[in-house]
């Protein structure tokens, strides 16, 4: 019980603090790509940054998952499954398949991902696989488990896609920015972010849960502002930039 009313508190200060780093973000951009500039201290190369942040999130789950009494539960097996198909790309693939970037990573970014992800992964799989209850196998007959993961596979599929369109811009050698035209960028500005959040809310929607919920609203938190300050870049470095594109959301952001 102690442990519960703990990890309610816990939860609940992780949420606040996602609505308040929104707020700083959209004033304030992220120091890396793009964004980078002089006087955010030690850089480290991208490829390493990106594999040593997200290294918490490939393996934390895999942990508690293995030292819980689920690994016989089906449900249980597949949430993992879910969680590692994302995070086998972003921490494994992802890194090894990065055009070289003419920008270095700030340390300091790469150690405050490196704290979210340790936090965000224990959040949720202490929740999933220690916490809650079992879900049952019937839960995957349930609307909120099909309907989330099909959203999740959906979004995963739109961030991998979209990743590997704006990969090919670049021939090998350059390091300038283009404007990308296939796929979902024909609507906006950032369809890898637009496919993240999906991948997040299918992620609330299928395991219904209040960390899954918190995971989702901080992807927005971070890659919201991130979209927006994308988009009126790209406005202001292209003139011939499409003017109908939005800069998240098809149609409507």
């Amino acid at each position: 019980m102690k442990e519960a009313l703990w990890f309610h508190w816990i939860l609940l200060i992780w949420t606040g603090l996602a609505v308040a780093v929104c707020v700083v973000l959209l004033f304030l951009n992220a120091p890396y790509g793009r964004y980078t500039r002089r006087g955010w201290g030690h850089t480290i190369n991208p490829k390493w940054g990106w594999f040593l942040m997200e290294s918490p999130s490939l393996v934390l789950p895999l942990v508690f998952f293995f030292t819980s009494s689920r690994p016989q539960d089906i449900t249980a097996v597949l949430f993992l499954a879910m969680w590692e198909a994302h995070y086998i790309q972003r921490t494994l693939v992802f890194p090894l398949v990065m055009k070289k970037s003419p920008y270095q990573m700030p340390l300091l970014v790469m150690f405050l991902a490196l704290f979210f992800n340790i936090i965000n992964s224990s959040l949720n799989s202490r929740y999933l696989f220690v916490l809650a209850q079992p879900y049952g196998i019937d839960w995957l007959l349930d609307w909120r488990f099909i309907g989330g993961a099909v959203l999740f596979f959906s979004g995963l599929v739109i961030n991998i896609h979209s990743d590997s369109i704006l990969r090919s811009l670049r021939k090998p050698g350059e390091t300038a920015y283009k404007v990308p035209q296939k796929g979902l960028f024909r609507y906006v500005s950032s369809p890898n972010y637009f496919g993240e959040i999906m991948e997040w809310f299918g992620w609330a929607v299928a395991t219904w849960s209040l960390p899954g919920a918190a995971f989702a609203l901080w992807t927005v938190a971070n890659l919201a502002p991130r979209a927006l300050a994308n988009h009126r870049w790209y406005q202001k470095t292209f003139s011939h930039y499409p003017p109908k594109r939005k800069a998240l959301i098809p149609f409507l952001f």
